[in-house]
């Protein structure tokens, strides 16, 4: 399953939520448009404003504030794309250049927060408390997961359940959030409301893992990053949590060894480490049972296509390739 037969069928959808973005992006200061333009034209999946359309759609909404709220989450999205190149010293994303690589990190952190705060001017135009609520909440638990991301940054002790506690607030949340806007404006029951919710934060966590697994199996011209980028950032995902614990004394020192200096130059012995101990096959494992769990989250919803679109996108999270 690719998600091309996803966007298909929320084309429509998708263009109007890529008119709002350049409407809204619009500033009177050219390195704000420069910046901006520069890392919304980049590529990527569209994967949060799709959740919200299909949730939405899901619950029989069909009004155009879901394109409006759409953009609203992918803005706080290249918002925390600006910042975390920043923090990371990134130089590659989705096969180019980073914003900050190109226009310098000062400019990088001042649009990034230009886009946030456009993203709440259009949150209040919603005129929903519940929207407010929902969006307000989640830039918060976002910023905690980024701030536990650095606090962790070079640590070779995290466990499991620390590293899923900070990719489910760093990642997870904004598909929660995305999947919780479009079953409030479909009028869902508080039920409903969050199970697709649910469905949302597990999606979002299955999709995360996947990237931990193709940070050290893809292709880097699939997946527009170079193999081991989260090893030279000193990044201990579940891959090399896993093979820290399950592989052998020297295994584990080279890991931790490797995590707490960062850098490449251990990174053929680590991917051997990985292989030997069934890392790779532990955090697809994992991911898939993410995956199965949002997709019985939305056993209450009603049969529909946009029920089955958004149970493909969790078979798509985790066999893509990119």
């Amino acid at each position: 399953m690719t998600i091309d037969a996803i966007r298909e069928f929320i084309a429509a959808d998708l263009q109007a939520v890529d008119r709002v973005i350049r409407t809204r992006l619009h500033s009177d200061v050219v390195l704000i448009r420069q910046v901006a333009e520069y890392i919304i034209s980049g590529g990527g999946k569209r994967l949060r404003p799709a959740l919200l359309i299909l949730a939405a759609g899901a619950f029989g909404y069909r009004g155009p504030h879901q394109h409006e709220l759409a953009a609203v989450i992918e803005f706080i999205h290249t918002a925390t794309l600006l910042h975390d190149d920043v923090v990371d010293e990134s130089a590659l994303r989705r096969g180019r250049p980073t914003a900050n690589s190109l226009f310098g990190n000062a400019a990088s952190v001042l649009v990034g927060d230009f886009v946030y705060s456009r993203a709440f001017q259009m949150m209040v135009s919603a005129d929903n408390m519940r929207v407010l609520q929902v969006l307000a909440d989640a830039t918060n638990v976002i910023a905690e997961g980024e701030v536990l991301q650095l606090m962790n940054c070079r640590n070779p002790d995290i466990d499991e359940d620390g590293y899923l506690r900070v990719i489910r607030y760093k990642t997870a949340k904004l598909f929660e959030a995305a999947t919780r806007l479009g079953a409030i404006l479909g009028n869902a029951s508080r039920e409903a409301e969050d199970a697709i919710a649910a469905y949302g934060i597990h999606l979002g966590t299955a999709f995360q893992l996947i990237d931990d697994v193709l940070d050290y199996s893809g292709d880097h011209t699939t997946t527009g990053k170079n193999i081991g980028d989260d090893l030279a950032e000193g990044k201990a995902t579940l891959p090399l949590i896993y093979a820290i614990k399950h592989g052998s004394a020297g295994q584990a020192a080279l890991i931790r060894h490797a995590i707490e200096h960062g850098g490449l130059a251990d990174l053929s012995a680590v991917l051997e480490a990985i292989r030997q101990t069934g890392a790779i096959d532990y955090a697809r494992e994992q991911a898939g049972t993410e995956s199965r769990t949002a997709c019985a989250a939305l056993a209450a919803l009603p049969d529909s296509k946009y029920r089955g679109h958004l149970l493909q996108l969790a078979d798509f999270a985790v066999t893509r390739t990119y």
